[in-house]
């Protein structure tokens, strides 16, 4: 008994990591400007959400710019929404993404960055350099438009 009590001390879960994809690497979109993140994004986005919260996704690229995916990190209230860099970088790594692409809506409308954007997207840029994982652009979308950090000077 005491041996067997001795044994479960150390027992640990065992880790497994896989990436598995159903759409054939040459059929995967590639992104070459904002225009074609955002493309990618409405396609996947609940539009009857899109004015009502906030929702923060991320794109996974390869090196040569194609889309593997995309993965919803949050859905919050109308005025915010969490996104967690640790399940952002987590996500990336175990689809062995090269470059990613945030993005998240503002039911309000307003495409200005907030501070908060701004700031989440500097420390996600600062995490991504010591994985090489390059952050390539953060998207802002409301119903008629869309702002791109890259595209602004903001990255």
């Amino acid at each position: 008994m005491e041996n067997t009590r001795q044994q479960n001390q150390w027992a640990v879960a065992e880790i497994e990591i896989s990436y598995s994809s159903i759409i054939k690497p040459s059929q995967r979109p590639k992104v070459s400007a904002s225009r074609d993140a955002v493309e990618i994004f409405k396609s996947s986005w609940d539009m009857g959400k899109l004015e009502l919260l906030e929702q923060f996704k991320v794109l996974l690229l390869n090196r040569a710019n194609k889309a593997i995916g995309i993965f919803e990190v949050s859905s919050g209230g109308i005025s915010g929404t969490v996104a967690d860099p640790k399940l952002i970088f987590a996500t990336a790594l175990k689809a062995g993404a090269c470059g990613i692409i945030l993005c998240h809506n503002h039911p309000s409308g307003n495409l200005t960055p907030s501070q908060a954007d701004i700031d989440l997207t500097r420390k996600l840029k600062e995490g991504g350099r010591f994985l090489e994982i390059q952050v390539l652009d953060h998207l802002i979308l409301t119903c008629e438009h869309y702002t791109s950090f890259a595209d602004e000077g903001l990255l």
